[in-house]
């Protein structure tokens, strides 16, 4: 019974949960750029919001500045998705 809800997972909703993590991910960087672009030269809100919001978000600043900071290609973003085929 588990291997076909398993089958059955993988077959309608695996790819939405993807799609579902992309866009938080994305979200998250947004937010984060919105307010803590400062650190990298992308000053988009006032220092004071920012320093209230700093504790909830101080863990996942480390690995923001590196993955903005990379040199990125046009299309890295996402990856190909063959919808249909």
């Amino acid at each position: 019974m588990k291997a076909f809800r398993e089958f059955l997972y993988g077959m309608f909703g695996y790819e939405t949960a993807q799609q579902a993590l992309e866009i938080r991910a994305s979200m998250e960087r947004l937010f984060i750029l919105v307010t803590f672009g400062d650190m990298i030269g992308v000053p988009v809100m006032p220092p004071y919001y920012a320093l209230r919001l700093l504790p909830y978000v101080a863990g996942s600043v480390k690995g923001w500045k590196r993955r903005m900071l990379r040199e990125h290609q046009l299309g890295d973003e996402h990856e190909h998705h063959l919808h249909g085929v």
